[in-house]
This record gives structure tokens, sequence and C-alpha cells, in this order.
């Protein structure tokens, strides 16, 4: 099929106020002009979308935060004869390629903008004529086996059959900056790219727990290197040495509270460098339940230090639920890969952390001077 153009669909950008969607609308269209080099125009709601190769917008075009849906179409002039015309050369090109059979019912789905001399209830019936013309096809309204897009702007026909899921969301960089706590693991990508999908600039943070762990930060930089793909910048990555605070809390604190102390200084080093980069809040990969330091009591104790708002995507998703998107972005078969656990986490970690304990402890191993001289060595890197 020899397509013209592409037609892009956002979703919930549309039921913003007028000066809001613009913002959006424009936020999105630069967005998808760092990842494609082609025309691009915008008309009541929909993006118009000129490639030089359409194998590679299809490629570009999944993986752009914001974009609901796409397809690729056939224009034409909006004229009965030039469409009929127009209609049996596309539905011939269907049969030829397998998409369609004469045997197949089908439907038209009509949709028009502007002012016309028909309503979309009588060019539905014309151009479906046409198509029980040409072939003999059955007309089934309610459950075909099969659907012919005809979209009527002005005097401008767009014909299509494919409706590709996007990503959806909103554009990235709408919604100011965060500081993501992104380790190895299978949890925290996926909550980075949930927030991503929410319209957030995500700087990453990685704690490097050596020699508590085996020190590389490979996996890491592999799957930053995945969620670039849905970014239209990279990623700012920095990373932050942890291995002499775990020694510290090892050796200065009750050992079933390393865990607690642990988590408690990641949040208050990313609250610092949030301060740092003008992000508004801390993101990480916590799910209720599933580990020591994500227990209801744990999670107050460990974000009682710190001010800034804490985001949890995946607080109420169980592992599968969580792999399955992990899987579908692409991160899990990067988190999987094998790596050193951490040696630091205690045989009985404290699940029912008391908070006035908690903070005791924080005093008593100079807490603030602790995350300071961490926060003065932090290491900015390259994605």
């Amino acid at each position: 099929m020899d397509y013209d153009l592409i037609i892009l669909r956002y979703g919930e950008i549309g039921v913003k106020s007028p000066k809001v969607r613009r913002r959006f609308e424009n936020k999105l269209l630069s967005n998808i002009k760092r990842k494609l080099k082609c025309k691009i125009e915008i008309n009541q709601g929909r993006i118009f979308l000129y490639p030089e190769n359409f194998d590679d917008a299809y490629e570009a075009l999944n993986k752009i935060i914001g974009i609901v849906s796409f397809s690729p179409v056939v224009s034409t002039e909006t004229d009965f004869d030039i469409i009929e015309e127009t209609i049996n050369k596309y539905i011939q090109n269907l049969i030829s390629e397998g998409i369609f059979s004469p045997e197949n019912s089908f439907a038209i789905r009509c949709r028009r903008v502007g002012t016309h001399e028909f309503s979309s209830h009588e060019m539905a019936g014309f151009c479906g004529s046409v198509v029980v013309k040409a072939t003999g096809a059955p007309v089934n309204l309610s459950n075909p086996d099969f659907e012919l897009f005809i979209e009527v702007r002005d005097n401008k026909t767009y014909i299509y059959h494919e409706k590709i899921q996007g990503i959806g969301g909103l554009p990235v960089g709408t919604q100011g900056k965060v500081i993501a706590l992104v380790s190895g693991g299978i949890d925290s990508p996926v909550a980075a790219f949930l927030m991503m999908k929410r319209g957030v600039e995500v700087i990453v943070l990685h704690f490097n727990n050596y020699p508590y762990t085996g020190g590389s930060n490979e996996k890491v930089l592999k799957i930053i290197d995945k969620l670039n793909e849905y970014s239209p910048t990279p990623l700012k990555y920095y990373e932050a040495g942890y291995g002499e605070y775990l020694k510290k809390c090892i050796e200065d604190a009750p050992i079933r509270l390393t865990c607690v102390l642990c988590k408690s200084g990641m949040y208050k080093i990313a609250e610092e460098l949030a301060g740092k980069e003008g992000a508004l809040a801390i993101v990480d990969g916590s799910s209720l339940g599933q580990v020591a330091s994500q227990t209801l009591p744990n999670i107050l104790a460990t974000r009682y230090p710190t001010a800034m708002p804490v985001l949890s995507p995946l607080i109420g998703l169980d592992k599968i639920e969580i792999e399955k998107i992990g899987k579908k972005v692409g991160t899990f078969d990067i988190s999987i890969l094998p790596a050193q656990g951490c040696t630091a986490v205690p045989q009985y970690p404290e699940t029912n952390a008391k908070l006035d304990q908690v903070l005791e402890v924080l005093d008593e191993i100079n807490f603030d001077k602790e995350v300071k001289k961490i926060v003065s060595s932090i290491k900015t890197g390259e994605s």
C-alpha cells in the first residue's frame, strides 16, 4: 500500500483548557521532531505526519509518549467521484495483500469535520456502496470482520483501515522533573517509565553499594539506554557511592534496621539532589509488602525525614503485574541479568520499625552529616 501520510491521535490532552492544550500539543510536536525528521502539522485535534520512511516512522511512533494511536492513510479530495476511485484502489490493494477478502463482512466508520452538503451517515452509506459494488462483501455494522475508516476534513478525505495502538499518556516534559531511584532490579525501571508516561522528566539516581554489591553499573546503564528510547532527550544520570554509609549503619546501628536506614538515606540524598536539579518529587519502585522496607510501618519510618513527596507508582501492583509492564517496555530482560545481591541485608530485617526508634538511631549515626558527605561526592554520568 502506498500511503501518503500518518494521522496521529492524542487522548487526555484534548480535554485540557485551550491554553494548556496548546502547550501540551507543542511539547508533543517538539518531542516527535526530536525522534523523527519529517514534515508535521496539527489541525483540530489531529497531528498529520509526512515521513520520508514509513517503517522508521512506525518504530519511532510506537515509543513516543503522548500518542494514543496512529494510522497510515491515503488522502484524496472531498469529491464523491474521486473518493470512489480512491476506495476502489485501496480495497484492491488490501485484497492483493491478503488483508481483506470479499468473504469478510465489513463496516464503514465515518468521521466528518467542517461544513459539507452531506452528513457523516450519508458519506458512510456512499462509501459502503462502493465497497459492495467492487467486492460483493456483506455489510455488518455491529460485529464486522473488517473496518474501513473514512475521515473527512473540509476539502480533504483520509482513508485507512488500521489504528495502531500507541503508548498514550502525557508528553514528556509537561509535568516537571523528578529524581527516580533506579537500581538494576525489575521494579524501579518500571516505576521510572510509568512516571515518564505521566509527562515528567526523569533524572536517574543510582546508589552503588560496593563492596556490598559487585560495584558494576553496567545493568543500570543498559536500563537507562532502554528508557532513553521513550524519552525525547537522553536521561540525566547520577551515581552515589553508598558503601561507606552502609558500613556505618551496620557497625553503629541495630543490624535489623540496616534496610530501613539504607532507604532513609536514599530518600534524603535524592531530596538534596532534587533541590539542585529543580525536581519536585522523588520516585521509587516500592510495592506494598513486597520486601522488608516496603511494609507500611517501614514506609512511614523511611520517608519521615524527607519533606519532598515520594511517588511510588507501583505501590498497589504485585510482582506479576510489574513484570508484565517491564517485559512490554523492554527493561525486564535487562533486569534479570545475573548480578550479585546486596550482602548488607541482614538475615532478619525489621518489618515493623518504630518511628521514634528510627529517628533516634538516625541521630546517633549523624545522619545529616553522612548524607551531606555522599551528596558532595555524587558523580554525573552519560547514559
